[in-house]
């Protein structure tokens, strides 16, 4: 593997560069390095920045409209985003469901949502877990009872990221209560305008309503919202959770607080030295920045597979676990920089219209609520411990 990059790798690498510098809305760059809450509007503006570029669908087929960029030239994307503080793109569209409705979908399907997707005309959610169906997914109970044209749903899913905003779910649904887990399963695109749907805040942690439980109750869904076949939707599944895992890994967005860490660090006084002299203190930001090489190299070595014409396969598993547990010990090592200032929790100052009085350094406003909130990236995606079960069965041969 050559993990040298190209001159046209990094021609390209400038050329984002100037793009982030020219037209990402410094409003919005300030609350994401800032840590402030964005609302729905910063998501939408940007995304509709970026397709106007052309630049929004990185996993697309260049003839739906997507970049047909390589692996190599989506990883100098993302990395560049991440430096620059562009906001996450909301993936549950254009990275999640439309890469599965290009793989299975109708060509009506195709023509109507992709889009609508690149548009960011309809926001998305996800409906996959339940609450006896997290990382065992195939246990989940929602049905789909086919009557006639439609479908007719029951059930409820849980921890559904930003459903509040939501005109489209992509829900997994038991329309074979008589076959096998993983059988009997189907993937339904559902209009969350559809009467009988409720959606109800779920307040995490940290105090904010990112995620939601949505019910289902005899929920009308037209048989042409079914993707691939009834039955089968279980290989749908399987497919998109393939580029969720991968993306959960956040490479970028780790370099991006490290270097962040560091000047705090340099910035705040331990015993009356600056916190990045401390011998503790830099032994556990030393271990952290070598696992983030590590993590890098191994995310090229994935990207370099997938140049070759390779797919993702066990290895996005090793990528999850690395990647979460290092954004999560680095919200850790800010907790430490902040010392006591980590205790108070101003739910108001995560807000861009705060004008009152931190409590201690601004940075350590946010510094609990990224850590309570940042406990969920081992869980979601399929569990850390069902990641390292992958990993054994798959590499192992355990």
């Amino acid at each position: 593997m050559d993990i040298n990059f190209t001159a046209e790798e990094a021609a390209f690498r400038d050329e984002v560069r100037a793009f982030l510098k020219d037209k990402l809305p410094a409003d919005i760059s300030r609350k994401v390095k800032e840590h402030k809450r964005l609302g729905k509007e910063d998501t939408v503006r940007w995304q509709k920045i970026l397709n106007e570029q052309g630049w929004l669908a990185l996993h697309w087929p260049k003839e739906y409209g997507g970049t047909g960029w390589s692996p190599i030239q989506k990883h100098i994307f993302e990395e560049e985003c991440a430096e620059a503080g562009a906001p996450t793109v909301l993936p549950f569209g254009v990275n999640m469901v439309a890469p599965v409705i290009i793989k299975f979908g109708t060509q009506e399907q195709k023509d109507y949502y992709l889009p609508r997707i690149l548009k960011s005309e309809d926001w998305w959610c996800q409906g996959y877990s339940e609450p006896g169906a997290g990382s065992d997914l195939a246990s989940l109970k929602t049905r789909a009872v086919r009557e006639g044209d439609h479908y007719v749903v029951n059930g409820q899913k849980t921890w559904t990221t930003l459903g509040q905003h939501a005109d489209m779910i992509f829900c997994l649904v038991r329309t074979d209560p008589e076959a096998k887990k993983q059988e009997g399963i189907s993937f339904l695109l559902i209009d969350m305008n559809t009467p009988g749907i409720t959606v109800r805040p779920l307040i995490t942690l940290d105090g904010e309503h990112e995620v939601n439980e949505v019910f289902f109750d005899d929920v009308k869904v037209p048989v042409e919202n079914l993707v691939g076949e009834e039955n089968k939707g279980w290989t749908c599944a399987k497919y998109l959770l393939t580029f969720e895992r991968t993306g959960i890994a956040g490479v970028g967005q780790s370099k991006a607080a490290l270097a962040h860490l560091k000047q705090v660090a340099a910035q705040q006084i331990s015993n009356g030295r600056p916190l990045i002299e401390d011998p503790h203190f830099r032994r556990r930001l030393a271990d952290v920045e070598m696992e983030l090489m590590s993590l890098e190299m191994t995310n090229l070595r994935t990207v370099a597979a997938a140049e070759a014409g390779g797919v993702p396969g066990a290895e996005s598993s090793f990528l999850k676990i690395m990647g979460t547990e290092l954004r999560q010990e680095i919200t850790h090592l800010f907790r430490t920089a902040a010392g006591p200032y980590a205790l108070p929790f101003l739910n108001e100052a995560l807000h861009d219209d705060f004008d009152g009085n931190y409590v201690g350094p601004e940075f350590a406003a946010s510094v609990s609520a990224r850590y309570f909130n940042f406990r969920k990236l081992s869980i979601f995606g399929g569990s850390n411990e069902i990641q390292k079960n992958i990993i054994s069965k798959m590499i192992l041969g355990l």
